[in-house]
């Protein structure tokens, strides 16, 4: 198993490797260029996102689809993976996340145009898209469409069950002393309750959870900057200059490469929004939407709570607590590193760190199983939604008491494969996706200027 496991690891390190962030920071850049900076825009998705869309047909309303994939984006990578970041590459990788975060807008906003102009009504009568959808339907493709849902469909159950399931486990055991066989059973009757009403009992819960999770640990985040607000300047500085020049971060903290720095920042990035890996744009088919663009718009925004927010927040919290203790901080890393910085709110700020991921956890839980399901309906039509949901249910329970470090490394290997056919349609369809913003959102606004009037200069000789 250990040998096993080591070829697993090899292969993950590969396909993560300079070719995958390349792939994804490439398309990034294509779809931002062909787009004419819809990032811009951010601001309208997150109106649009709590304006209901009544004349629209669909299964759940925008907010609830947005809500939906934030609770599977919006997890652990939120609060440890920012923390392992700054371990590998210093305070710089924090402004490699944001910056891809802000590239990544574009592309999630290709994903989600995409996925509602080529989806299709299940025999249940329910809406279904994604990925496969466009490459079956947009580039006549679909032996990559069935690779892209085989690879989805088993990826589903480690990174998005069982990890998350032993994460929960595992905080449970450590904090409260509550065995791990016991949160299995508590976990798995009420991932149970909510997955088999479908879409929409998922989407409910997700509507409420996820703002209180998000929220309270948003508030906690700028309560510790208060706190430290005296280093917050250091901590901006400290991002911004390690981000070019590692050496110069000080306060505390190791040398790292520049090369380091990058892809510490790029890498944790996109697993963090997952912009590229196709998953989002599935529970964005089923949204009730008038065009494509629209939805497009809000899921776009996603990216702008889940990177821009929430991800920067995290990581000024953990460069000022390392600036302002380097003492205290020194020689923590992962969950550790911001659990250190949340002991600066004695007591509640423990509290809110527990309780964000738990839930993060939970949420991401509930959001990739809807992930899975569309993927084996279309492998296998709709028969396979029940027996995929009792399935999934009983899998978080083997997630709170199993050793999962093999299950990690086949998950990354797994969503890396992912990530090579949903590029190959968001680069092979990235005319459609350029002709749907003209229509739908640049159309109704002729200034431009600047950088954007240069992209409107070279988003024609694209076209062509």
């Amino acid at each position: 198993m250990e040998t096993f496991n080591n070829v697993v690891l090899s292969i993950k390190d590969f396909l993560w490797g300079p070719i995958m962030l390349c792939l994804l920071i490439g398309t990034h850049v294509l779809l931002t260029i062909r787009t004419k900076g819809i990032q811009r825009k951010t601001f309208t998705g997150v109106k649009l996102s709590v304006t209901p869309d009544k004349e629209a047909s669909g299964d759940i309303g925008g907010f609830a689809a947005l809500a939906t994939a934030l609770a599977a984006t919006i997890g652990t990578g939120n609060i440890v993976g920012v923390a392992t970041a700054i371990g590998i590459g210093g305070p710089g990788a924090v402004f490699w996340m944001w910056f891809t975060g802000l590239l990544g807008m574009a592309t999630k906003y290709g994903e989600a145009t995409l996925a509602v102009k080529y989806r299709v009504k299940a025999k249940d009568g329910s809406f279904i898209g994604g990925p496969m959808y466009a490459l079956e339907r947009g580039l006549g493709h679909k032996w990559l469409g069935v690779l892209f849902a085989i690879f989805t469909g088993i990826a589903c159950f480690g990174i998005g069950n069982m990890t998350q399931a032993n994460s929960i486990a595992e905080s449970m055991s450590g904090t409260f002393g509550v065995p791990k066989i016991a949160t299995g059973i508590v976990l798995m009757i009420i991932t149970g309750l909510v997955i088999l009403g479908g879409v929409k009992s998922i989407s409910k819960v997700c509507e409420k959870l996820i703002p209180l999770m998000a929220g309270l640990y948003i508030v906690g985040c700028i309560v510790i900057c208060i706190i430290n607000g005296a280093h917050i300047p250091a901590a901006f500085a400290a991002i911004v200059k390690g981000a070019f020049n590692p050496a110069a971060a000080g306060g505390g903290f190791v040398g790292a490469t520049v090369v380091a720095c990058i892809r510490a920042g790029v890498s944790r990035g996109l697993f963090t929004n997952e912009s590229g890996l196709g998953s989002a744009p599935i529970v964005d088919a089923c949204a009730a939407t008038r065009n494509p663009a629209r939805q497009a718009l809000i899921s776009m925004s996603g990216v702008f709570w889940d990177t821009i927010v929430v991800c920067l927040l995290t990581g000024l919290v953990l460069v000022s607590s390392i600036i302002k203790d380097p003492v205290g901080m020194e020689g923590l890393v992962g969950a550790n590193m911001t659990a250190g910085a949340f002991n600066a709110i004695p007591v509640v700020g423990p509290a809110v760190l527990t309780f964000g991921l738990l839930t993060f956890a939970w949420s991401t839980i509930l959001g990739w199983s809807y992930y899975g399901e569309r993927c084996w309906v279309y492998l296998c039509g709709v028969k396979s939604i029940m027996p995929f949901r009792v399935v999934w249910t009983f899998v978080v329970l083997v997630g709170c008491v199993a050793a999962l470090d093999v299950v990690w490394n086949i998950a990354d290997v797994l969503n890396a494969c992912m990530a090579f056919p949903n590029c190959v349609a968001l680069i092979g369809l990235s005319g459609v996706i350029a002709s749907e913003t003209k229509k739908y959102v640049w159309d109704k606004n002729a200034e431009m200027g600047g950088l954007m009037k240069w992209m409107d200069d070279v988003a024609p000789q694209l076209d062509k």
